[in-house]
C-alpha cells in the first residue's frame, strides 16, 4: 500500500515539474520528502493535501508536522502529507475534505472563501496586508477565534495557517502605474474575493487554474500574474514575467483545515499532539516566510527581474476602490467583525 502511495507521489511530482518549467527539473527534493521511518505500523493516518511546492516554507511545514507528530505520538499517528496537488485541485480537495475522504488540507487563502465566506477576510485587499498585521491578527483572540471557527458548521476546523508571502503583480511588461496595469491581462485564482477585487479595480483578468499558468504566460494568453514573489521565483514564473510590481495588498496563506468528525474520533492524546504540533510549526513557518520572501526577492533581482512600485496616488486609488467590496463581502464576512479587524490592525 505504501509503495503504491509513493508511486503516485513520484508521478505527481514529475507532472508538476513539467508544468512548472525546466528550471525546477534540476531539483530533486524526493529524498527529503520521504520519511525516515516506516509508517506502515501506524494506528491512525492523517491524509493532508496541499497544492504548493515544498520549496515554499509555508508548504514544507507539512513535512515538519509529519515528522514531529510521528515522534511525539510514538509512531501511532502518521501524517501522510501530499503536496503538489497530488490529491487534485483545491476545489476537488475541499469537497473530499467535507466528505471525509481526506482528513486535512493546507488550503490557499484565495480558495478558502469557497469554504466559508468569513475566511475571505484575509484576501480582501489592504486589510491583513503585511507580515506584522498578519502576526497581530493571529495573536489577537477576538480576531483569530471567529476566523478559526468560521467553517465549523461544515464540520471543518481551521487549526492554524502558514504563508507564502505578499501579493503583487508579476508581468511581462513593466507596470509602474494603473494606466499601464489597464493594458495587462492578469491571471487570478479561482476565488470569489479576487474576482470582485479585480472588478472593483477595473482591470482585465482571466480566472485560470494554477497548472495552466506556465503555458498561458509563454504563449501570451495572459501577460500578468497575481501572486507573491516567493511563488513566482520558486516555480520559475519569473523566467517569463520579468517584472514585479510590489503591491503588498494581501498575505498569501495556507490554511490548515481539519475534518472535525475525524479529529474527534482520535484518542484525546493524539488530538492534543496533532493540534500542538500544527500550532508550533505554523508559527515557525510564518517567521521563515518573512525571511524567504526577502531571500527570493534578492535572488530574483540578482537574476535580472525588475521590481517596481505604484505611486502613492495610484496605490490610494486601489485602496479606495477595494472598499467597494464591503457592500458584498461585509454582510457575508460579518460587517462588525470586518470593522473590528480593520480598526485593530490599522490603528
Amino acid at each position: 500500500m505504501f509503495k503504491r502511495a509513493w508511486v503516485k507521489l513520484i508521478g505527481g511530482f514529475l507532472g508538476c515539474l513539467l508544468l512548472a518549467g525546466p528550471g525546477l527539473a534540476k531539483e530533486d527534493p524526493l529524498a527529503t520528502w520521504q520519511p525516515s521511518f516506516d509508517p506502515s505500523g501506524a494506528a491512525y493516518t492523517y491524509l493532508l493535501s496541499s497544492v504548493g511546492h515544498p520549496a515554499i516554507e509555508g508548504v514544507s511545514a507539512g513535512l515538519r508536522i509529519r515528522d514531529r507528530v510521528w515522534e511525539l505520538s510514538g509512531g501511532k499517528l502518521f501524517v501522510d502529507f501530499r503536496p503538489l496537488s497530488q490529491l487534485g485541485g483545491e476545489k476537488d480537495v475541499i469537497n473530499k475534505l467535507k466528505l471525509g475522504a481526506i482528513q486535512g488540507m493546507m488550503s490557499s487563502s484565495v480558495a478558502a472563501a469557497n469554504i466559508a465566506p468569513r475566511l475571505g477576510i484575509v484576501n480582501l485587499p489592504f486589510v491583513v496586508d503585511s507580515f506584522d498585521r498578519l502576526d497581530a491578527f493571529r495573536e489577537t483572540p477576538e480576531l483569530w477565534e471567529p476566523f478559526r471557527d468560521a467553517a465549523l458548521r461544515q464540520g471543518l476546523l481551521v487549526a492554524d495557517f502558514t504563508g507564502y508571502g505578499s501579493y503583487g503583480w508579476a508581468s511581462t511588461e513593466p507596470v509602474k502605474s494603473l494606466s499601464e496595469a489597464a493594458k495587462v491581462n492578469f491571471r487570478i485564482a479561482q476565488a470569489p474575493v479576487n474576482i470582485d477585487a479585480y472588478k472593483s479595480w477595473g482591470l482585465q483578468f482571466t480566472v485560470m487554474p494554477w497548472p495552466d499558468v506556465p503555458q498561458a504566460l509563454q504563449t501570451g494568453v495572459i501577460s500578468g500574474l497575481d501572486h507573491t514573489p516567493i511563488v513566482c521565483n520558486v516555480t520559475k514564473k519569473f523566467n517569463v514575467a520579468r517584472y514585479y510590481t510590489e503591491l503588498d495588498y494581501a498575505q498569501g496563506l495556507y490554511l490548515h483545515i481539519i475534518n472535525q468528525r475525524w479529529l474527534k474520533k482520535l484518542p484525546q492524546d493524539l488530538q492534543d499532539i496533532l493540534l500542538q504540533v500544527i500550532a508550533e510549526e505554523s508559527a515557525v513557518a510564518r517567521q521563515l516566510t518573512r525571511q524567504q520572501q526577502t531571500e527570493q526577492i534578492a535572488a530574483a533581482k540578482q537574476d535580472g527581474v525588475t521590481f517596481l512600485a505604484l505611486s502613492d496616488e495610484d496605490r490610494q486609488t486601489l485602496i479606495s476602490q477595494a472598499r467597494k467590496l464591503d457592500a458584498n463581502w461585509g454582510p457575508r464576512i460579518g460587517q462588525d467583525y470586518l470593522d473590528k479587524v480593520r480598526a485593530t490592525l490599522h490603528r
